[in-house]
């Protein structure tokens, strides 16, 4: 199964994704791992360039380094792209191991082009959304992508609080992309805030800090699963 047909399947299903972000890097393969032991099949890397978002964070090298590790377990890597002109990263992150590309609609005027060129490569497609970005960015390529992120802190840092009011953009995302790809959330997701993300219409749920900032980072994922148990399958 290819990585875009795998990423697919996931995405049907509700899904928790730990996110790399608030990770020990100093224990980054062994923290992965233990997610992955409770059951994570999305490990999601936050790339940073300095000029879209404040922060650099990591490169292509470093999904390189836990491809192997998360497809072993028959799971996939979600780069989040939150810089500029991603369509000009695009391929390397894919030829690194990514299995999704996820990249903002603020940050390039080609976003058609950028989900065509990902698509290109043989990774799923997302387009991620700003607190402040309306829906209706969304709408040109709602039909083409496999993942719509909705972020419900402003992109930049780990721990931020969520914006209790980005749960009403979530219908509204529904709505543009149609029932064929999944809604995502990014930021404050916790046990706390899942269920209500839930219930808006999110079907996969990032978390950094709430996982990989408790000291049993498989316990702290599980925790998120058992607030999400009982969603039906989309």
């Amino acid at each position: 199964m290819s990585g875009l047909e795998k990423a697919r399947e996931l995405f049907a299903e509700v899904q928790v994704a730990p996110s790399i972000l608030s990770a020990d890097f100093g224990r980054l393969r062994e923290e992965v791992d233990e997610v992955l032991a409770a059951g994570a099949r999305v490990i999601h890397v936050d790339v940073m360039d300095g000029h879209f978002v404040p922060p650099i964070t990591v490169g292509a090298n470093v999904v390189a380094a836990l491809a192997d590790t998360v497809h072993a377990a028959g799971g996939v890597v979600e780069a989040h792209l939150m810089i500029e002109r991603p369509e000009r990263s695009v391929e390397e992150f894919v030829r690194a191991g990514a299995d999704s590309v996820t990249v903002h609609a603020e940050a390039t005027p080609h976003l058609a082009r950028a989900v065509e060129m990902i698509h290109e490569s043989g990774a799923a497609a997302g387009v991620a959304i700003n607190p402040g970005t309306e829906v209706g960015a969304l709408a040109e390529v709602g039909g083409e992508i496999e993942l719509a992120l909705c972020m419900t802190v402003n992109p930049g840092w780990g721990g931020q609080p969520f914006i209790a009011h980005s749960l009403d953009k979530l219908p509204r995302v529904r709505a543009i992309i149609g029932a064929g790809a999944a809604v995502e959330v990014d930021g404050g997701i916790d046990p706390g805030t899942a269920p209500a993300c839930r219930d808006a219409g999110a079907g996969v749920f990032v978390a950094g800090n709430a996982i990989f900032g408790e000291p049993d980072p498989g316990a702290a994922y599980a925790a998120i699963v058992a607030a999400l148990d009982g969603v039906p399958r989309r």
